[in-house]
């Protein structure tokens, strides 16, 4: 199974943003950013890359999957 990760809180304080502010350009609710951020949502492809769009960078740069070993 993989898992979403992402860079949004190193993002954001890179360009000076709150999630509030991210969250109006992203046109989402802040709520929804700091559960992305936390790793309990999975955004849509539209939201992701709106986000990345936001930040100047690659969507393979601001969200990518970690595998997850599998117990067998």
């Amino acid at each position: 199974m993989s898992e979403l990760k992402n860079r949004l809180k190193e993002l954001r304080a890179r360009e000076g943003l709150n999630q509030t502010e991210l969250a109006r350009l992203a046109h989402v609710s802040r709520q929804t950013i700091s559960l992305i951020e936390r790793g309990e949502y999975t955004p849509s492809v539209v939201i992701a890359l709106r986000i990345a769009a936001i930040f100047k960078e690659p969507l393979e740069k601001v969200f990518c999957l970690k595998e997850e070993e599998n117990e067998e």
